[in-house]
């Protein structure tokens, strides 16, 4: 059964055009392909990419949060131990509706008060801090500007980076040439670490993000459609560059600085996105290849892939330029271009307020009533 759906799967019909096999891709002549067997190595690179992060968030990232920003480490009242209401908070809700916080009350014989703080002080444990989110804005800024750099320096010099029509001269025996090999890798492997490090960050929701982008990726590859790969990823990192310096600068509070490059990142993702990648990628992708070879599967299903792309950075356009609204007319509130956060400082003060009350009690003073000796 397995065998069966490896073969349909690597069927040489749904790869390549013609009659062309996966044996016609073998090295010969001085001339070498991509090969599937080359996207192994991006395992262990994404593990050395978890460790090299670690070290710079670690040491660099949060020494610049600390020093020059001068942001801190959030101190956080943690919940105390109660075996119910953590069952219940990792396989039910994490903010129970008032008919459970009752039902949870009575098993506990606690007050309903007492459960829905809890359940606060529980759910800010799970929210990561200005400066955590600070340092992964950095490592993510230093990567991508890094890779945009090194991007534009493998492609400024190919015909195909100025003329769009040599992206398929010689498809789809063109020979892979060593800085295409590692430009791959590199963001491959970067891709494959954020992936892996979901179960260590509170970013499960970008799962589909950088599970479709290792999917167009890995199949660009297999196909050979390397050098519109390599377009497609400089296009993307352009933008991604200004997107992570603007949020650095919120979480260390340089609003006029963070939203003149929010402005910036969005005249380059719009440029980026819905200028060149419609109508110098795809184009090139959707009618250049018929005039030298006969469609096939790999063809219909990568032009697929990046219209989808392309649908979603019509919608990520529509979302962006509602904030830019907001923030110009002034009714922006909180910080919706970055991880929702919410704010401990109001919890934090009822609880120190129910605190005062509780005292107060104790001492037959409430808040604001001052004793004998305060006169």
């Amino acid at each position: 059964m397995l065998q069966t759906i490896s073969d349909y799967f690597w069927w040489d019909r749904l790869w390549f055009p013609g009659n062309l096999t996966w044996t016609d891709f073998e090295d010969r002549d001085g001339l070498v392909f991509a090969k599937v067997s080359h996207l192994f190595i991006t395992v262990p690179y994404a593990v050395a990419f978890m460790v090299i992060r670690y070290v710079f968030e670690r040491f660099i990232a949060t020494h610049i949060g600390k020093k020059i920003f001068g942001l801190r480490e959030t101190v956080r009242l943690k919940a105390s131990e109660n075996i119910v209401l953590e069952k219940y908070f990792i396989t039910r809700l994490k903010n129970p509706s008032q008919s459970d916080l009752e039902g949870l009350a009575k098993k506990c014989n606690w007050t309903v008060r007492k459960v829905e703080r809890w359940f606060r002080r529980r759910r800010n444990q799970e929210r990561p801090s200005v400066l955590k989110k600070f340092r992964e804005a950095c490592w993510r800024f230093v990567f991508y500007l890094s890779a945009f750099i090194g991007g534009f320096a493998v492609l400024y010099d190919k015909p195909w980076f100025t003329d769009t029509l040599e992206i398929f001269n010689g498809f789809p025996k063109q020979t892979l040439l060593d800085s295409q090999y590692w430009y791959y890798i590199i963001e491959m492997s970067f891709y494959c670490s954020l992936l892996f490090s979901v179960a260590f960050d509170d970013f499960k929701e970008q799962i589909i993000h950088h599970v479709a982008t290792l999917n167009l990726l890995a199949f660009s590859w297999c196909c050979n459609y390397i050098r519109v790969g390599t377009l497609v990823m400089l296009v993307h990192d352009a933008s991604d560059v200004l997107l992570e310096s603007a949020k650095m600068f919120n979480y260390a509070g340089f609003t006029t600085i963070c939203n003149s490059l929010f402005v910036l990142f969005t005249i380059v993702f719009i440029i980026t996105r819905l200028v060149i990648f419609p109508f110098w990628i795809i184009h090139c992708t959707w009618f250049y290849p018929v005039l030298f070879f006969p469609p096939f599967f790999g063809y219909y299903f990568f032009n697929a892939m990046l219209i989808v792309l392309q649908m979603l950075h019509i919608f990520w356009t529509y979302l962006i330029l509602r904030m830019v609204k907001k923030f110009i007319f002034g009714n922006m509130v909180g910080d919706e271009r970055s991880d929702h956060e919410e704010e401990e400082e109001e919890e934090t003060s009822q609880e120190e307020g129910d605190q005062r009350m509780r005292n107060g009690s104790a001492t037959g003073r409430y808040p604001g009533q001052k004793s004998q000796r305060d006169h």
